[in-house]
């Protein structure tokens, strides 16, 4: 048995001082003092908060992206959100047209088992690019295997349904108790405004937000909340990154609406659109930060972390789908014959959001707060709950010991994500990940690996 001494743990109920025990990959036991017995390992947390591991309901690892493979894969990705504090993550399988639900889950479980392992737990949610007469019992047969959350595009031409198809996946949802992750853009408004943007010439990276626009994410949100009030089905937006996509969101709650979840990603809570402008030597620093949907107007930032404080958010994740700059985003370099519709979309997170959200709102968010924004409200939204987000007696060993006092810098060149940038270089963190568990053992130390790999899929 594992005891983890003195810390100061984030319970449900509240905050209190006390030991944790840890054994057969489930808590065992809180207390305010637990007698360890021979053989029992001890360690010493006085001055960390013990939390329920983080959970990241939303990565892409190891993906196809339609322009080219992420950089990381379940072995990388889970590894680096293990050395950050994260113990699960929530990954988006994806049936691309002309492939079945059950062909893709088959084939996400096989990149997930390959390699030297996973060093976090993982679950995954169905995305669906197409939808035919068989699709809702495609999706029962996702819920039986564990999957209890799909997702949907209303941007992308190979990805998104129309609206009547999207209303019929809700419909399905609703029947499953599931939820319904969506991608909220105005498709037919950014691919119009991305054939405008090149025509007048601007082809790097600052064209990408000119193309993608506030009001294109809050006509997505507006019209896929009252669809979902038309199917009575729970939904979750994703990555929201405008204040006129919160206003949406406020506009369904005041109306009524049930089941309206929120989720948003650390880059909207600290970054903004003046990334895009950023030269570095090549001037091309900016495609670093070329994501969908784009970084935001200073005041949509503003705005988000008003509604995280005020708890309208319910989870924060990182979107993870990481990128090379060298190699991969910089092919869409006007010099090479691209443009910023070349550059693959995505930016690397998984290692760093809780160390971001825990420094960026410190004084804030106290480590309830932050609990419930990184594991107890995606384990809820996602059906991980009682199981994990939470520390009981009886629930997965699933712990992150948080040392607040370290400080420590961000850098790619100690970051363990598979990839050539982070977007917080050089960002002091206030906070550390001190000891991570998985299952009961220990996966992370201080930010580094111990080269454990008990990560297993977990069915929700």
């Amino acid at each position: 048995m594992r005891i983890l001494a003195g810390g100061t743990l984030v319970t449900p109920e509240g905050l209190r001082r006390g030991d944790l025990a840890l054994d057969g990959g489930r808590i065992a036991g809180l207390a305010a003092h637990i007698e360890p017995g021979p053989g029992d390992e001890v360690e010493d947390v006085r001055g960390c908060w013990v939390f329920p591991g983080f959970i990241d309901a939303h990565t892409h690892l190891q993906c196809w992206t339609g322009m080219d493979w992420t950089a990381d894969s379940f072995e990388t990705g889970t590894r680096a959100a293990a050395c950050g504090g994260t113990t699960c993550v929530v990954d988006y399988a994806t049936a691309d047209r002309g492939v079945t639900m059950d062909e893709a889950l088959a084939e996400w479980h096989r990149r997930a088992e390959s390699g030297a392992g996973c060093t976090a737990n993982y679950g995954f949610h169905m995305a669906i690019s197409e939808w035919g007469d068989d699709s809702a019992e495609q999706m029962r047969r996702m819920r039986e295997a564990g999957v209890s959350s799909f997702k949907t595009y209303l941007a992308y031409d190979h990805l998104r349904l129309t609206d009547a198809e999207t209303l019929r996946c809700l419909e399905t949802v609703r029947d499953l108790d599931a939820v319904l992750c969506v991608h909220c853009e105005n498709g037919d408004v950014v691919n119009e405004l991305q054939r405008q943007v090149l025509e007048r010439g601007v082809t790097g990276p600052e064209g990408h937000p000119l193309s993608r626009p506030a009001e294109a994410e809050a006509d997505a949100v507006s019209r896929l909340l009252y669809l979902a009030q038309i199917a009575g089905a729970r939904v979750n937006v994703v990555h929201l990154s405008t204040e006129l996509g919160l206003l949406a969101v406020r506009a369904a709650r005041a109306r009524g609406q049930r089941g309206v979840f929120v989720e948003t990603c650390p880059q909207y809570l600290t970054l903004d659109e003046t990334r895009y402008l950023e030269g570095g030597e090549d001037g091309f620093a900016g495609a670093k930060y070329v994501m969908s949907p784009p970084l935001r107007a200073a005041s949509d930032v503003r705005a988000l972390r008003g509604a995280v404080l005020s708890g309208e958010v319910d989870s924060i994740a990182t979107d993870h789908c990481s990128f090379n700059l060298a190699g991969q985003k910089e092919r869409g370099k006007p010099e090479l014959g691209g443009d910023f519709t070349k550059i693959p979309n995505g930016g690397p997170g998984i290692e760093h959001r809780p160390a971001v959200v825990a420094t960026t709102f410190a004084g804030e968010l106290g480590p309830r707060e932050l609990c419930r924004l990184m594991s107890e409200g995606p384990a809820r939204v996602f059906g991980l709950w009682p199981e994990r987000g939470r520390l009981a007696v009886g629930a997965a060993a699933d712990v992150c010991v948080w040392d607040p006092s370290a400080r420590w810098v961000i850098s790619a060149a100690t970051q363990h994500q598979n990839v050539d940038y982070t977007p917080w270089e050089g960002f002091e963190a206030h906070g550390r990940a001190h000891l991570v568990y998985v299952g009961g053992e220990l996966v992370a130390r201080d930010g580094e690996p111990t080269g454990a790999t008990p990560g297993q899929y977990v069915a929700r």
